[in-house]
């Protein structure tokens, strides 16, 4: 990406927000759909079937034939086609780098592209799905030196326990994400990977940024955020987000106060959240939230009739402590249109309980119930989606598509949506995978 084609973008993005003014938060009226999609029923008279598809299958265009074919045969109506998996982009001419498992396609080979125009003609959605602020695996750590990563690691989230060495350092010191990534490996069950921060707002402009160039130029039906959340509670320790929470702090304070706290940052630079611990929470819980707002901004200006949804911890109180993540805010205020709890679990009745009470919090937003189908055989996956149905969702997705084979989906669709199915001869079940 190029500076001038950033900022230019940038400008236009910014320049959307001050047009449409401070309604970022209002639900945008749906606008007439366009002749090319007319013919596809409304989402909201319709029960949403949808498959998460992984990035891996979608690196060739034989496989992308595949998923088309598998999906409407099986009942499928909607797709979420990982498109930025860890700051990458499976499309022609993004922002972000061409990822290194297309290397082996020709340049002209454009993922999404393919996967709207197949889709789009076999009567299927498309939402591009987007990991947000997960953007490097330490384990495969990106090469490209033009990845965000590499170009501003002071945008990486940083956990408090590793804060006080990492402030003494420079970001742009090789050693300041050596160390973040160790850390991240050593606790590799908590923690998925390296995170950006939507504190930052250069960082926040940036996924904007992003996210305005792939909906102005493809026909997505929406777009649908993942690991749009803090690691944990325990992020994010920035200099960059220190600084910014200690500003918004000051000018509360009285000169003496100020004095006083802005004395011991030297020795304590963590001082201003310690002493301000509640308001520390809801200080980044907004800046979450502001990004969330942003991002519907972006979308709606671009496509009116688009929707925006995301992939949610489905207990409201564990994503709202714990990740720092108030998806019911963002339902109530209309900053989704669409909620899906990622309810992974195969114990039915836990899972019945927690697509309950995701519905109710989710409230006046549809509820798409997350289910995790990788941990499920046919007929289990079939009584969780019945399930989610009693419990009162508005619609299903199934983690995921790459963990199922073609004959499972037929199972799954003739037994839960009563659907039609045709298979093409030969066709095989794609690879197994297990975690977004």
């Amino acid at each position: 990406m190029t500076a001038s084609r950033f900022h230019a973008l940038l400008g236009t993005f910014l320049l959307a927000a001050v047009l449409l003014g401070s309604t970022a938060t209002a639900v945008s009226p749906q606008a007439t759909r366009s002749r090319a999609e007319a013919r596809l029923p409304e989402v909201k008279s319709e029960e949403v079937r949808a498959l998460w598809v992984q990035r891996a299958s979608i690196t060739s265009p034989d496989q992308i034939s595949r998923l088309v074919r598998d999906a409407r045969a099986s009942g499928f109506n909607t797709l979420l086609v990982q498109v930025r998996g860890r700051g990458d982009a499976y499309f022609a001419q993004g922002l972000e780098p061409r990822p290194a498992t297309l290397a082996n396609q020709p340049a002209t080979f454009d993922p999404l592209a393919q996967v709207l125009t197949e889709a789009h003609a076999a009567g299927l959605r498309v939402h591009a799905w987007v990991n947000v602020n997960l953007i490097a695996s330490v384990n495969l750590p990106p090469t490209d030196r033009g990845h965000v990563m590499h170009r501003h690691p002071e945008w990486l989230m940083v956990p408090r326990a590793l804060a006080p060495e990492l402030l003494t350092r420079s970001a742009h010191d090789p050693v300041y994400v050596a160390r973040l990534s160790a850390w991240t490996r050593a606790h590799a069950n908590a923690v998925e990977g390296l995170f950006t921060s939507p504190i930052p707002m250069d960082a926040a402009r940036y996924v904007e940024a992003v996210i305005t160039d792939l909906v102005a130029r493809y026909p997505v039906d929406g777009v649908h955020l993942d690991y749009i959340r803090y690691p944990t509670a325990d992020f994010d320790y920035s200099a960059l987000a220190l600084a910014a929470f200690r500003d918004s702090v000051q000018n509360d304070l009285t000169v003496p106060e100020r004095t006083r706290l802005d004395a011991r940052l030297a020795r304590e630079p963590l001082i201003y959240t310690s002493a301000f611990p509640e308001r520390w929470q809801l200080f980044r819980r907004t800046r979450l939230t502001d990004l969330v707002a942003r991002i519907r901004v972006a979308v709606k200006h671009a496509r009116p009739n688009a929707m925006l949804t995301a992939a949610v911890k489905p207990d409201v109180r564990d994503a709202f402590e714990s990740r720092l993540q108030d998806w019911q805010d963002w339902a109530s205020r209309g900053l989704l249109d669409a909620i899906c709890p990622m309810a992974y679990t195969p114990d039915l009745g836990r899972f019945t309980l927690a697509v309950q009470g995701a519905a109710r919090a989710a409230v006046p937003q549809p509820l798409w119930a997350g289910i995790g189908a990788y941990r499920l055989d046919s007929a289990e996956t079939v009584s969780h989606i019945r399930a989610a149905r009693a419990a009162g969702a508005h619609g299903i997705a199934l983690f995921s598509y790459d963990s199922l084979s073609a004959p499972e989906l037929r199972t799954i669709g003739r037994a839960a949506f009563g659907e039609p199915v045709a298979l093409a001869t030969g066709q095989q079940a794609p690879a197994v995978a297990s975690a977004h």
